[in-house]
């Protein structure tokens, strides 16, 4: 008998914040692909002379095409047994999306502010499909997020950004799957920072894997139970507020979704690095843009620039030799890289990004014009 996946809190429920009371609002989020990045891989060591197995996490497979999915149906949730009728969310894209969709689900009004003329089409797109009530204000993610804390302090109304401890929640499920597909925890973890509320997430999955009691535990796990990911986290030069010691007024970059210049979890983002003996550093939106069309040009996987950051920053750590003692070593390394969302979020990026690498050429409708391009 077929048994069709249930969704995160079904699957998870034992390790949620979830009673019989709570009425289970879910799009069968999770159960997202773990690919094996063989062209990668080969590229790496063809480049740089190492071995590396490395799996993609694709979270853009999630129904709104973002990790977002995961905490959102968790929060939405607990919400409906709170009995909320609205909600309300800052978002610079993907959250917008998946709080409308879930809101939409659970019939509640949904309220979003975003920062005008700065989210990617594809995403607005979605937020205002599903039903969204829709503010563009004048200002960046972090004042709109300012004004969604404050009106859901003085109104009936519930905010579900990731301060909101129920995303989290839901977030770190995101570990507890990388571990039942793969059969162990990786050694790295590299993964695009924004608002910060991911690596928070997948650090607290982690160490509360470790922590279950061995019956709880998926058959598979074979690792020493003290085994814990060096967490690798990465913000875009322009909007790099972890790394910089401060909060940004303006941040800057081509990967909006991470272009967050005052994070919500800087405080679990700073923990998760500090107690894996990870880092947080920056990638350039160069260096997010050449891993973006790699990424999808070698693996097949068309993610958003964001979710580049993650590929950007193992790049960036092979040339600046962080993997070097691999070099001569029998292990292999095990990382997973976060793929945080969908390429669909944001197609103008990808078209103006796939022109400085492949030309379209018009041509007349002749069979003997082709072959002569293909040059066979």
């Amino acid at each position: 008998m077929t048994r069709i996946w249930p969704g995160v809190i079904e699957h998870f429920k034992e390790f949620l914040p979830i009673s019989y009371k709570t009425p289970i609002i879910t799009l069968y989020e999770g159960n997202t692909p773990i690919v094996k990045a063989e062209n990668l891989e080969y590229k790496i060591e063809k480049e740089y002379g190492i071995k590396l197995n490395i799996y993609l996490k694709y979270e853009g497979a999630n129904p709104t095409g973002s990790f977002k999915d995961r905490g959102m149906t968790v929060a939405i949730s607990k919400a409906k047994e709170e009995n909320s009728k609205i909600i309300i969310c800052a978002s610079t894209g993907n959250t917008s999306a998946s709080a409308a969709a879930y809101a939409a689900k659970a019939n509640m009004r949904c309220v979003v502010l975003i920062p005008y003329g700065a989210i990617a089409l594809g995403k607005l797109s979605q937020a205002v499909m599903h039903g969204a009530e829709v503010f563009a204000i004048k200002g960046n993610f972090d004042d709109a997020l300012k004004l969604a804390k404050e009106i859901s302090q003085k109104y009936p109304i519930k905010l579900v950004n990731s301060l909101n401890p129920y995303r989290i929640e839901g977030q770190k499920t995101a570990s507890f799957e990388i571990i039942e597909q793969l059969g162990f925890i990786p050694d790295y973890q590299f993964m695009p920072v924004g608002n910060a509320g991911n690596i928070t997430a997948y650090w607290r999955g982690y160490k509360e894997f470790v922590n279950l009691p061995k019956e709880t535990k998926i058959k598979k796990f074979k690792v020493e139970d003290n085994k814990l990911p060096k967490m690798m986290g990465f913000q875009a030069k322009g909007a790099a507020p972890i790394v910089l010691g401060k909060p940004i007024k303006n941040p800057k970059t081509i990967a909006t979704a991470i272009r967050i210049g005052n994070p919500a979890s800087w405080k679990g983002a700073l923990q998760a690095k500090d107690e894996s003996k990870g880092v947080i550093d920056t990638v350039s939106d160069r260096e997010i843009l050449q891993a973006y069309y790699t990424l999808s040009s070698l693996e097949g996987l068309f993610i958003e620039p964001a979710s580049a950051a993650s590929i950007a920053g193992i790049i960036k750590y092979l040339k600046i030799g962080y993997f070097k003692k691999f070099k001569s070593s029998k292990y292999i390394p095990k990382i997973v890289a976060i793929l945080t969302g969908h390429g669909l979020k944001d197609p103008d990026c990808a078209i103006d990004t796939s022109k400085k690498y492949v030309k379209i050429k018009k041509i007349p409708p002749e069979i003997k014009t082709i072959i002569k391009e293909l040059k066979l």
